[in-house]
């Protein structure tokens, strides 16, 4: 009995502890589970001191839109286009006789152009005043004028044209050799007759060459943006953001005739050259260096040992050239005029191009791993450093003087040279630009001026002898 007593009194005393724990594990764990969880506060987002000046400095157009918008012009244009009959009645020929003109067909265009002076100059593009024998221009406000051609520059498809009217509110120019690429620019003009339409974007390029002039001496250095540009912005103007011409919209790169990502103009550097040349002396005063170029790849520039792929090769120095008088030779490298470096031979062309006859610049080129300098005094085309005259239109015709150099290389004593034709008579009788007229019904031509004043006077058959480039001669005949 008294072993089973002392089992007794051992289990109550393991189930008194057994509950009591039991107890105070529970109550432990009520007090856990009514713990409130504290999540700690989030730190507050404060904007910093920089963002909202950088709001306030984000692109607006709003003032250049308002200062260049009617400093840009509509132009519409009226040109002629002569009807070339394929066949002919033989027995209305033998009865009437063919015709003596064939018909004229109208043909409208247009473009947009920019005023760069208060008493009515206007820049735009070449192609779209060519060969037009109306010209109507429209300023923002709706006034209409009419325009004429005071002189054009096919190698850079620039134009230059008046109309009489002062006070007018001219553009102001930039410079297009401060212009950066990732820029922001807008693009002002009359797409597909849309009058005063501005669209925005930034350069994506500069110096670049497309290939779209065929013109001998052209000029491709263009500023390339993805501004929205289209048929009828042709001569408009591209201005940055303060409202300043940087260029004039030429080209556009597409497969359908429309916008389809990037677009092309003539910077304005050149533009003012090409402009004040043409309204002093109605002709563009090229100056050339007189060498042949290629642009420097890794194969070029490991054949002549040079790690510098920037700059332009010089393939080849012209005779009586302002390079050769100036001691450049055919394997020398050019890195730099009057101080810019020149990357890319349309670059080079660019920097030369806004120079004249005469001027003398500073080539920095390298020479055998060494880098040296010369002074050169550019020259024109005829080969010396007067001013160039404008060339006569006449016949369908732009009639212009030949080098001295010409006439020693084709054995030639006198001619004037065809340039660009337009419809007229020589262009019926199959003649091409670049031919030189030498002879007029067996009389030697001097100038253009003895030319034109022969043609007027002459009455009936006129025979013409001549020489192309190429050394081939050639003759045409027809009446007057």
């Amino acid at each position: 009995m008294k072993k089973f007593s002392q089992n007794i009194v051992a289990a109550s005393l393991g189930a008194a502890f057994a509950l009591g724990g039991f107890y105070a594990i529970s109550n432990f764990q009520k007090k856990t589970t009514n713990v409130p969880v504290v999540v700690p506060e989030s730190p507050k987002i404060q904007l910093s001191k920089t963002a909202v000046p950088a709001l306030k400095n984000m692109p607006t157009f709003e003032l250049a839109a308002k200062q260049t918008v009617n400093s840009v012009v509509h132009i519409k244009t009226i040109a002629t286009k002569q009807i070339v009959h394929q066949q002919f009645d033989p027995f209305e020929d033998f009865f009437f006789g063919r015709p003596k003109k064939s018909p004229k067909q109208e043909i409208s265009g247009s473009g947009s152009g920019v005023i760069i002076s208060e008493d009515g100059y206007i820049a735009t593009n070449n192609h779209v005043v060519e060969g037009a024998v109306k010209i109507e221009v429209t300023l923002n406000d709706k006034k209409t004028y009419n325009g004429r051609i005071v002189g054009t520059d096919p190698t850079t498809d620039l134009a230059l044209i008046k109309i009489d009217e002062v006070n007018l509110p001219a553009i102001y120019y930039g410079n297009s050799d401060n212009l950066n690429i990732g820029e922001w620019v807008l693009a002002v003009g009359n797409p597909f007759n849309l009058t005063s339409t501005v669209t925005a974007g930034i350069v994506s390029a500069k110096g670049r060459n497309i290939n779209i002039l065929k013109e001998d001496y052209a000029i491709e250095s263009f500023i390339q943006t993805d501004a929205a540009v289209n048929p009828g912005n042709s001569g408009g103007a591209l201005v940055n953001q303060n409202g300043e011409l940087i260029g004039i919209n030429t080209a556009i790169a597409s497969n359908t005739g429309s916008y389809t990502g990037y677009s092309f103009a003539v910077p304005v550097n050149m533009v003012k050259k090409i402009m004040g040349d043409l309204a002093k002396h109605g002709a563009v005063q090229r100056a050339l260096l007189g060498i042949q170029i290629r642009e420097i790849n890794q194969e070029l520039a490991e054949q002549n040992n040079t790690s510098n792929l920037e700059g332009i090769y010089v393939s080849k120095v012209m005779n009586e050239s302002a390079a050769e008088d100036g001691g450049l030779k055919s394997g020398d490298i050019i890195r730099a005029i009057n101080g810019v470096k020149v990357k890319s031979p349309s670059q080079l062309q660019e920097k030369v191009g806004q120079y004249r006859p005469g001027d003398i610049v500073n080539i920095e080129f390298e020479r055998e791993g060494k880098l040296k300098n010369t002074a050169l005094t550019l020259k024109n085309k005829l080969g010396t450093t007067e001013s160039v005259k404008k060339e006569i239109l006449f016949l369908g015709a732009h009639i212009g003087k030949i080098s001295s150099k010409e006439k020693k290389e084709l054995g030639i004593e006198s001619g004037v040279k065809i340039g660009n034709l337009t419809h007229g008579k020589l262009l019926q009788q199959g003649v091409k630009k670049g031919f030189i007229i030498t002879r007029i019904n067996q009389k030697a031509i001097q100038s253009p001026d003895q030319l034109v004043n022969m043609l007027k006077t002459l009455k009936g058959g006129v025979l013409i002898e001549g020489i192309y480039p190429s050394g081939a001669k050639a003759y045409y005949g027809f009446g007057m």
